[in-house]
């Protein structure tokens, strides 16, 4: 056994490892910085908004969605979008094909087929009104009612007025179309 080679090669993982951490260490620093959703689950926010009202957005996506993954490198990303969303709404990600049992008020949703392909969670399924679609996005308002939903992938400027229709409560007064043809928004 060759112990100075075997002190040089622990030494050299060592250094490495260190190097590692340190360059992870500054990759996390610098971009703790730059603003985030605040996403929680479904039943946080359903129990927040009993105690504090605010309108849930919630962001119903599944693991093989190619547009779900751009939709949170793009959209979800820009400083604007995370700005409203977090001072407008408790912002919900959720798994449509989550495989765990969920209680809200008595009402217990499963997935049926946990360990199947692409089958669907009860939770969604009811959220989504059966219409499957990813990425599909779900209003509620402050008493947990729906509102209505979006389907499909929404560039920053064009899910902007999307969300302060909402927010802003435009829909109990104004067309979405009338809206969205006024609305001057702050994205590029």
């Amino acid at each position: 056994m060759n112990i100075p080679r075997i002190s040089l090669i622990l030494s050299l993982a060592i250094l490495t490892l260190a190097g590692k951490s340190q360059s992870t260490t500054s990759t996390t620093s610098t971009t703790s910085t730059t603003p985030k959703i605040k996403w929680m689950s479904f039943e946080e926010a359903y129990e927040l908004n009993k105690t504090k009202p605010k309108k849930i957005f919630i962001d119903m996506w599944t693991h093989w969605c190619g547009w779900c993954k751009r939709m949170d490198a793009t959209t979800f990303a820009h400083p604007e979008i995370v700005d409203y969303m977090n001072n407008n709404f408790y912002n919900v990600k959720m798994d449509a094909e989550r495989k765990d049992t969920v209680v809200i008020d008595g009402i217990t949703f499963v997935n049926p087929n946990p360990t199947g392909r692409r089958s669907s969670h009860q939770l969604a399924i009811e959220l989504l009104r059966g219409k499957m679609s990813y990425p599909s996005f779900v209003f509620l308002n402050e008493k947990s009612q729906l509102l209505t939903v979006v389907a499909g992938y929404q560039p920053a400027k064009e899910f902007e007025p999307i969300l302060h229709f909402f927010g802003e409560d435009a829909f109990t007064d104004q067309q979405w179309e009338e809206y969205k043809a006024k609305f001057q928004g702050k994205v590029e």
